[in-house]
């Protein structure tokens, strides 16, 4: 008898589930803001809760998910109309990389690494942080980026934060993504083995650009065709 008793609520609370996630709309299945989340993980908590105690009335679970869903619907039509509320509830985005540079002070805000940074860039199908123009990251965790209108491979802009190209003469044999050689001010000892270079080959590089030690760097990455990019603390 419990095992048919199991079986209705389950089917039951599933579609009372489904029936809320319809009403609440499809944007709480393509984009979830962490208002979202937060009701997404009750509703879910609320269905588990009854499931497992079959003394419960089932009134003790379908009540708060309803109120749940009206209060995500009030929530909802309310941003619709202010502006600032929306901003509240749903956050803002925030720029990560603006005019191909890294904004260490927002990263740091979001506690968003460089780790997450190379990550989602490679999700995005970008391979190389010096070819980002801009990148977003969204109130939903998602980051969206602009590549930069012409990616020159062969030379970059006399600028503090990205250096000149070696000569092709490279002897480099590691070939494939850019290496990142120093990450928040620390070498990669890794990446170093992978091009058979040394810190002193490294210092000596930075050096010549006008870098003078390793933690003045935020990011510094370098590849096959001996292309760098370097990202100065600020």
């Amino acid at each position: 008898m419990e095992m048919w008793t199991l079986f209705l609520r389950t089917v039951l609370i599933y579609i009372v589930v489904f029936l809320t996630m319809r009403i609440m709309g499809k944007r709480e299945i393509g984009k979830l803001s962490v208002f979202d989340l937060v009701i997404s993980i009750m509703i879910a908590e609320i269905a588990v809760f009854v499931l497992e105690d079959l003394q419960k009335p089932l009134l003790d679970g379908i009540l708060p998910m309803v109120t749940l869903v009206g209060i995500q619907i009030l929530i909802a039509f309310i941003s619709l109309k202010s502006e600032k509320l929306r901003r509240i509830f749903e956050g803002e985005p925030t720029y990560i990389v603006k005019n191909g540079k890294l904004d260490r002070e927002e990263m740091k805000n979001h506690r968003y690494n460089l780790d997450d940074l190379l990550l989602q860039l490679r999700q995005s199908k970008v391979m190389d942080v010096a070819d980002v123009e801009f990148a977003i990251l969204e109130p939903s965790g998602k980051l969206t980026v602009i590549e930069k209108e012409t990616k020159d491979k062969e030379s970059i802009p006399d600028q503090p934060n990205a250096a000149s190209d070696e000569p092709q003469k490279s002897s480099i044999r590691y070939e494939g993504l850019p290496v990142a050689l120093i990450m928040d001010g620390k070498v990669q000892e890794e990446s170093l083995r992978k091009l058979d270079k040394t810190r002193f080959w490294l210092k000596n590089e930075l050096q010549a650009k006008g870098i003078k030690d390793f933690k003045d760097v935020f990011y510094c990455s370098y590849d096959h065709r001996g292309k760098w990019f370097i990202d100065l603390k600020r």
